[in-house]
């Protein structure tokens, strides 16, 4: 199967019966203690982990859905010894297929070699400071930095398209340029910014205000004018709507539509359990009891995240509904334990609803 090139155009999805994007964590396990780590990682494998037979399956069955993205996540992926074949199978489906290794003594020119040839599309390097001693202190094993900056030169002399994830909060927002400088010096394809969820360990560390978001934005859509590389902000939907207030400094270089939990996006944690989003972790169901097509198309939370009609607040009449989908239905859930309710990190506010006499 002949591969897809970086930035070829996917096909599009009818978010209520596909997500664009399945995550799965194929183990939990991981030696890294990342402050922010939404899985609470652990040292260990599970022995209730999917097997390769369950994880063919759920392969197939998200091909089948029509999805075109499926990305072996963890943990540490690189944990399992059958990744190559899950990888190889993935492309046997037609499914694009990544990969997100933690920066551990794993990660080896050798590893990166194999998956490689298993037909791997991407592959994810994390990276939480722009100096050694604050990505360390954050991933909380000394010596990560120096082996993601191994790992990314073994990336590029492969010629795997390499992506970079930055985590950022209330701890890091004032070191975005000083980031962005690291990251662009890494000649990335992808550089995906996460907007913390409190959720796992994350729930120990304080997020960006409103405030500090926009300025983040601002940031960001400038760096994009200037880079050649795409960069996504996932948990913070809400860019969309700074994007098309600011389209006549640079287009949106966005997927067309908000990719939301539940609603073009779902996570399939090392078990089995179906959720809306790894930052979402509300069971819906199990692989051994259900398959992935029937709980992603069926289940009534599902379907309530694919319903804007629900939403309450600010949101319920923003302009910018379309554009956004209401921010993240995650970190108002975290915050709130209320899916419906506006996003806490949005700054917008909407204009007056005309008064109807």
């Amino acid at each position: 199967m002949e591969k897809r090139k970086p930035g070829c155009p996917i096909r599009s999805v009818d978010f209520h019966q596909a997500p664009f994007l399945l995550i799965w964590e194929v183990t939990r396990s991981c030696e890294l203690a990342c402050k922010h780590c939404r899985a609470s990682a652990i040292h260990r494998r599970d022995p209730r982990e999917l097997s390769t037979a369950e994880g063919f399956q759920l392969i197939e069955d998200t091909a089948k859905m029509g999805t075109p993205l499926i990305v072996f996540t963890g943990g540490d992926p690189f944990q399992r010894e059958d990744l190559e074949k899950l990888i190889s199978h993935g492309k046997s489906c037609g499914l694009r297929v990544g990969t997100i290794p933690a920066t551990t003594e794993r990660l080896t020119r050798e590893r990166l070699l194999s998956v490689k040839d298993a037909g791997i599309d991407q592959l994810a390097i994390s990276l939480d400071g722009a100096t050694e001693i604050e990505h360390d202190e954050f991933r909380r094993v000394p010596g990560s930095y120096a082996k993601a900056m191994q790992g990314a030169d073994w990336v590029h002399e492969l010629e795997i398209p390499l992506q970079i994830n930055t985590g950022f909060g209330k701890w890091n927002h004032h070191r975005f340029d000083a980031l962005a400088e690291k990251v662009v010096s890494l000649k990335p394809v992808f550089w995906e910014i996460f907007m913390l969820v409190p959720t796992g360990r994350g729930a120990e560390l304080v997020g960006c205000s409103a405030e500090e978001m926009e300025v983040l934005f601002a940031r960001i859509h400038q760096l994009q004018i200037q880079v050649p590389f795409r960069i996504k902000i996932t948990e913070g939907q809400h860019y969309r709507r700074y994007a098309t207030q600011h389209q006549d400094r640079a287009p949106l270089r966005q997927p067309p539509r908000p990719v939301h939990a539940g609603n073009g996006f779902c996570f399939v944690d090392h078990q089995g359990n179906v959720n809306p989003s790894g930052f979402l972790p509300v069971d819906c169901g199990n692989l051994r009891d259900r398959s992935v097509i029937d709980i992603y198309q069926n289940h009534p939370f599902f379907r309530q995240l694919r319903d804007p009609d629900l939403l309450s607040g600010k949101c319920a009449n923003c302009e910018f509904l379309e554009t956004c989908g209401g921010g993240s239905r995650a970190r108002a859930y975290a915050l709130s334990g209320d899916i419906t309710v506006p996003d806490p990190a949005c700054a917008f506010e909407p204009a007056p609803l005309p008064c109807v006499l």
